[in-house]
């Protein structure tokens, strides 16, 4: 039984190893819009979070910064020109209002890195999927990015 889950195991990790780079991104945009979703979550209906919650809301934060990092080192400067270049400051721009957020417990800079999140990453699965549609399709469009 070992053996098959293993295989199987090795076959998930090729999935990952052979996505084209724009399903890697919106790979990377979906595991931020759902750390930055349950960092939302944290906020109670009277827009606090309670103390045992603070660190679950600081972890989130602090992976869907990690991923903005991975983000920008996966853009190539020198052929993205100027779009590469402004995402750099989106994202440099992102993690600076994710860093206060965490900070201040600000739900309103958290909800607005949430919103652009999730319409580039909208952009960007629509861009990978017209580039890769001679791929098989992988079935992320039912994965409940939502968290």
């Amino acid at each position: 039984m070992g053996f098959m889950n293993n295989a199987y195991a090795a076959y998930q990790n090729t999935g990952i190893k052979t996505a084209s780079q724009g399903k890697l991104i919106v790979l990377l945009y979906e595991g931020a819009v759902k750390n930055l979703t349950a960092a939302g979550n944290c906020f109670g209906a009277d827009g606090k979070i309670e103390a045992k919650d603070i660190e679950k809301f600081g972890s989130y934060i602090m992976k869907a910064q990690d991923i903005i990092s991975e983000l920008q080192v996966s853009l190539d400067m020198e052929k993205g020109g100027q779009i590469a270049t402004n995402l750099m400051s989106l994202y440099v721009y992102f993690n600076q209002e994710l860093m206060s957020a965490s900070i201040n417990k600000d739900k309103k800079k958290l909800d607005f890195v949430l919103n652009m999140m999730t319409q580039l990453s909208g952009a960007w699965s629509i861009a990978a999927s017209s580039e890769a549609n001679t791929a098989p399709k992988t079935g992320l469009s039912g994965l409940n990015i939502q968290g």
